[in-house]
């Protein structure tokens, strides 16, 4: 089919736009989507973040909802993504698409079923493209596994996209998509998408339904470290791809009350100076407005070490079992043979971190101190957060060479310490974070920040985060990988 519109102009949109676009018919659905299946041709034979499409599918879907417009047989307020485009974390359930968790016996596996949060987007109108690529049942800060490969950054192929979710944010970054869905278990949508300057948001603690996420976190303290949320190109797209997929829920809206405390810079934690400047310039503008207050809040220095066991809590049994297939693995076999020949069908990155699982997983007794520590925490932070907000960095550093990333945080000599606070505050206590671009540094490679509050103060994280957007600039298209002109 001829393409009419302005690719640039499409790409560079966000999924409101883009819906408002549909309904006003300045667009249809089939050109839409027909500009988006283009741009994932152009850009992922070098950025390898599709790892999976169903544009067959995707046209004939969006022919329909052309007729069901031509008869005014659409109501766009029950359907706000109605005819938008959207991607999906390999990870979470499409029907008739695989879940793999990169591993290659489960490389045939298709699913019966979607997810519970894909359902939502679809019943929302979203018309879904394609799966995004992880690492290894996303156990890793590094987008790569045996099956599919490695992610490149979109800003710069040496650099990482970070992970779980670094296909996703890496293919929203270039534009090919307006819209997805990812998962965050331990900075899994924050990192890639400060490393790849998209906008993330990671729900609290059980406000949306997990089922059919692979794998799945069957451990009541994992479980509550880990959700699945948006990535997009605006924060008005998080907030409502956010409200589509959660459980209902009594929504605040306490901004103009709220107090706003940034993490200091120098807070015995590594920080980039270019990091630090931004966060300094971030802190000028929002005095204007703003009573800020630089402070340290209650168990930040112990996050990272809590983080650290609850991910340890079985020794890494859980993933094991889905790794090797087996009841027998043996994880050191499994990593030398890898290291020394690179021809195994297990990741590097994933047996060591089964290694590391091992090795930290906490006593009987520890994992009852961290239970009552965590119940204490849970009780405090609530009451802390009731009329707070709170500013962080995402990572000490913008996106790093590939492996990197990896060597600072799965380390034997507990080198997370230093570097997984900013992201496990939040994981720990079950506490909602969106990320937010600021800049492109010197390297021009994106730096965001995490706005953090409570569960049910989601308005406020948000509104805080549209002023910051648009007092930055917030999402800017990566045309590193663009081939070709509009």
């Amino acid at each position: 089919m001829i393409v009419k519109n302005n690719h640039t102009e499409i790409l560079q949109a966000d999924a409101s736009l883009i819906a408002e676009k549909i309904k006003n018919k300045s667009i249809s659905c089939e050109e839409c989507v027909t500009i988006f299946i283009n741009k994932i041709r152009e850009v992922n034979p070098t950025l390898n973040a599709v790892v999976e499409t169903r544009f067959d599918v995707a046209l004939q879907e969006a022919k329909e909802k052309d007729k069901l417009i031509r008869g005014n047989k659409v109501i766009f307020q029950d359907q706000p993504l109605f005819g938008v485009p959207v991607s999906i974390k390999e990870s979470i359930d499409v029907e008739s698409m695989k879940t793999t968790g990169g591993l290659h016996y489960r490389s045939d596996l298709m699913m019966t079923e979607n997810a519970s949060s894909v359902n939502k987007l679809q019943e929302a109108g979203a018309i879904i493209l394609c799966k995004t690529n992880t690492p290894s049942l996303c156990f890793c800060h590094e987008t790569d596994n045996k099956l599919y490969g490695r992610t490149n950054n979109a800003w710069n192929k040496k650099m990482t996209a970070g992970g779980s979710s670094g296909g996703e944010a890496a293919l929203i970054s270039t534009g090919a998509s307006p819209l997805g869905l990812a998962s965050d278990i331990g900075g899994s949508i924050r990192l890639p998408s400060h490393f790849n300057g998209v906008i993330g948001f990671k729900p609290g603690k059980f406000q949306v339904d997990t089922s059919g996420h692979f794998p799945p976190d069957q451990i009541p303290l994992k479980n509550r470290m880990s959700s699945i949320g948006p990535i997009g190109k605006s924060v008005r797209d998080v907030q409502l791809a956010y409200h589509l997929i959660a459980q209902p829920a009594e929504r605040k809206a306490l901004y103009e009350k709220m107090q706003i405390h940034m993490l200091p810079s120098d807070n015995g934690f590594p920080l980039s100076k270019e990091t630090t400047t931004l966060l300094n310039a971030l802190k000028r503008k929002l005095e204007k407005t703003h009573q800020i207050r630089l402070t340290t809040p209650p168990y930040f220095n112990d996050s990272a070490q809590i983080w650290q066991e609850l991910m340890s809590i079985d020794g890494g049994k859980e993933i094991k079992q889905l790794t090797y297939n087996t009841d027998r693995p043996n994880v050191w076999r499994s990593y030398l043979r890898e290291k020394l020949t690179n021809k195994t069908t297990i990741h590097q990155y994933l047996s060591w971190a089964l290694i590391g699982a091992g090795i930290f997983k906490p006593s009987k007794k520890r994992q009852l101190e961290i239970k009552d520590f965590i119940k204490e925490g849970d009780y405090v932070l609530n009451n802390y957060l009731q009329n707070r907000l709170l500013i962080f960095p995402v990572y000490h550093t913008f996106a790093q060479p590939h492996g990197q990333v990896y060597k600072e945080i799965f380390s034997v000599n507990k080198t997370y310490e230093k570097y997984m606070p900013y992201l496990a505050y939040a994981n720990v206590w079950g506490l909602p974070s969106l990320t937010v671009p600021l800049s492109l540094g010197n390297e021009h490679l994106p730096i965001g920040i995490q706005i953090i509050g409570k569960v049910g103060n989601e308005e406020s994280i948000f509104n805080l985060g549209q002023q910051i957007e648009q007092q930055f600039g917030g999402y800017i298209r990566s045309t590193h990988y663009d081939k070709t002109k509009a």
